[in-house]
């Protein structure tokens, strides 16, 4: 396995660590008089090549000191962060990206947030899952929902998406947000 990165995109992979899961074949890219570059290698995968994003996972402390620098606080019904408690929030295993999207909300919207749910047992399964670190739950606020309607698109379902592809779903008492990206970080 190879790791990929181009000089565009050497602070994303460096980011997300891109690792290709199989023998990539790498391609030169031309320059402006048609020859190929040897410094500026393009990845050109097959139709079946499958290419898999490792990401950085965090601890809780870790996770819990970069939210707190950012000023986002949490909170949990059982008041603890044991992650095989679903009344606690937990931040065990979260990926950075997740954490630095929550950021880059923050920052963006300029509202206060609190998040209610983390990598805890208790959220519904699959790939992209609170516990594998890719989804937070944070507590309703009129600043954060005016945010999501006047900045991301409607998608139908209560659902509304950002410019980088990340989910904002608004389930009642909170809202649920899977960071496929940092957000714009």
């Amino acid at each position: 396995m190879r790791v990929f990165t181009r000089a565009l995109g050497v602070l994303a992979a460096a980011a997300v660590g891109v690792v290709l899961a199989a023998s990539p074949a790498f391609a030169t890219a031309p320059t402006a008089t048609g020859a190929a570059s040897e410094h500026d290698p393009v990845f050109t995968p097959d139709a079946d090549t499958q290419v898999a994003l490792l990401v950085t996972k965090l601890t809780h402390a870790q996770a819990t000191a970069q939210l707190t620098a950012s000023g986002i606080t949490w909170s949990s019904s059982g008041n603890c962060s044991d992650r095989n408690n679903a009344t606690c929030t937990s931040f065990e295993q979260v990926n950075q990206s997740t954490i630095q999207g929550a950021q880059t909300l923050k920052s963006a919207s300029g509202c206060g947030l609190n998040i209610t749910g983390g990598t805890e047992v208790g959220h519904a399964a699959g790939t992209y899952s609170h516990y594998n670190g890719y989804k937070l739950d944070f507590a309703l606020s009129t600043c954060l929902t005016n945010y999501i309607h006047n900045t991301f698109t409607s998608i139908g379902g209560d659902k509304w998406e950002s410019a980088s592809g990340n989910i904002y779903y608004y389930e009642s008492n909170h809202w649920d947000v899977t960071y496929y990206t940092c957000g714009g970080c």
